[in-house]
């Protein structure tokens, strides 16, 4: 087996990622591709899915092949992840009709939020997702497609999440995986991930949607076209996929009861493994991708997005050197967080800067850095920053364990796992041990993890996990964590305090 590899790729709201492994879980080649995301109206956030994700799939692809030196017929298998609970109408050969609507941050269908939520009552929208409907849930979406883009509707053949399309241009078959699709899609599915017809009625009809099957599962073989622009060998088999998150905890290990995964991207996406169905109106719930498992999960707006904002903004000649050859600018810019004491000398940030998601659900909420002082420097805004995200998962960590799920262990992953001041901050703030795996690429290389499992090279999600290598854990500074419990709960008082001035301002 030491001539077979794995091929994951996955695409983010920011970048794209690759990776092939070999049958040990080492390495061979990685490579990247960043990219925009369009924000036309407030609230709207949108990618093009053949300029950006398709594109990106076959530009890393032939790199990744070209980087490894690997002749595309010992890649036994090959797996996409994508930024998930997307909208994206296609037509019968699989072409985008409308640039795709994007996950929770996109916030466009909340008047059919509301109308689904009269037709089908509080209740009976609570027994199905334990929360209110939200801008995560893709059937409002849909609908939204459907009252404001008719003509769009009626050509659609299939509404797909990023992980489908990608799945489908390499296969031509449709499918999407029960973690995403019962999750994202309910109620559209039933338990056994066939489209329930009744409940599609108002939304698109039953043949729209595509087969639900496992993450691990084979959806089809790269197709002849497929082969010519990415480079694979026609008939690589192809896993149905996931989105990024799922992907992300995965590469991590994540897979025992207690296990939570904080996935550092453009935004926060977190996941608690339960062993049951929790229902709490401030977060989500769903199966998880391994079979017999569940989750509790959350997410955010902002994180990554926030430090590339105030890079952006603020140091804005850290990325000027960087782009002439000179230090990283994100390195920089923690390296000059580090030296400023925990809390900020009485800074706080409130990371609302695109509306938020759990737990307070709102998109018309706004960022704030609140006590500003004349002796407050850029390295203090850079730093408040840090930690107003760090104070939004430990508001997470508690809603957790009031749920009565206990946090044993956690597991970090993404982008923003290279800024160790960050990680620092985030152990200290909750009080929880912070662990980073060997290799931290993330979500693609969870990805190539589970192509091997789909192609039966690897026996399952237990051979995968071993196949994790432990990296650098982060332990907490006890008084540093003293320190913090004064500033975070200020932070849990913000938003209350502030919500209706919020709206004012929308």
């Amino acid at each position: 087996m030491a001539d077979s590899y794995f091929m994951g790729i996955d695409t983010g709201t920011f970048a794209s990622k690759g990776v092939i492994i070999d049958n040990d879980g080492n390495v061979i080649a990685e490579s990247s591709s960043e990219h925009g995301m369009e924000n036309p109206k407030p609230n709207y956030y949108e990618h093009d899915a053949d300029a950006v994700w398709w594109h990106d799939f076959c530009t890393i692809s032939n790199d990744l092949i070209a980087r490894g030196g690997v002749d595309p017929r010992g890649i036994k298998g090959v797996a996409a992840s994508a930024l998930g609970a997307d909208c994206l109408p296609v037509d019968e050969v699989c072409r985008p009709l409308r640039k795709a609507i994007l996950y929770g941050i996109d916030a466009r269908a909340l008047d059919q939020c509301a109308e689904l939520t009269d037709l089908y009552g509080t209740e009976r929208i609570n027994d199905w997702f334990g929360r209110p409907l939200g801008s995560s849930d893709v059937m409002p979406k849909i609908l939204w497609v459907k009252e404001n883009e008719p003509e769009v509707y009626a050509r659609t053949y299939k509404f797909l999440t990023g992980s489908s399309f990608i799945t489908a241009k390499l296969t031509g078959a449709y499918w999407v995986d029960k973690f995403l699709g019962l999750a994202s899609f309910n109620p559209l599915y039933d338990s056994d991930g066939m489209p329930d017809a009744e409940l599609c009625k108002p939304v698109c009809r039953p043949d729209q949607l595509a087969r639900v099957g496992e993450t691990t599962d084979i959806a089809g073989y790269v197709t002849k076209e497929a082969a010519r622009e990415t480079g694979l060998a026609e008939g690589t088999p192809v896993t149905v996929g996931t989105d990024d998150s799922g992907a992300e905890g995965i590469s991590c290990g994540i897979g025992r009861l207690g296990d939570l995964m904080l996935q550092f991207g453009s935004s926060i996406y977190m996941f608690l493994v339960t062993d049951r169905l929790v229902d709490d109106d401030r977060i989500w719930r769903e199966r998880f991708i391994i079979p017999g498992t569940f989750d509790v999960s959350a997410g955010t707006n902002t994180a990554g997005t926030l430090t590339r904002w105030l890079r952006d903004q603020v140091y804005g000649e850290l990325k000027l050197a960087e782009e002439a050859g000179g230090e990283n600018a994100y390195a920089a810019m923690a390296r000059e967080a580090e030296g400023i004491s925990p809390g900020s000398d009485g800074l706080i940030c409130m990371p609302y800067l695109a509306g938020e998601r759990t737990p307070i659900n709102d998109p018309d909420a706004r960022g704030a850095f609140f006590g500003l002082k004349l002796s407050h420097t850029r390295a203090h805004l850079y730093r408040a920053g840090l930690e107003g995200v760090a104070y939004s998962i430990n508001q997470h960590v508690r809603i957790f364990e009031e749920d009565g799920v206990p946090v044993r262990r956690v597991m970090a992953a993404g982008g923003g796992t290279k800024n160790a001041t960050w990680m620092q901050i985030v152990s200290d703030v909750t009080g929880k041990s912070i662990s980073v795996p060997a290799i931290g690429i993330g979500a693609s290389y969870g990805d190539a993890m589970m192509a091997a499992v789909g192609t039966g090279c690897w026996s399952g999600f237990e051979e995968l996990a071993r196949k994790v290598r432990p990296g650098i854990t982060f332990e907490p500074n006890m008084g540093n964590h003293v320190a913090y419990e004064r500033f975070q709960a200020i932070f849990d008082e913000l938003y209350p305090a502030t919500k209706d001035l919020m709206h004012r301002l929308s």
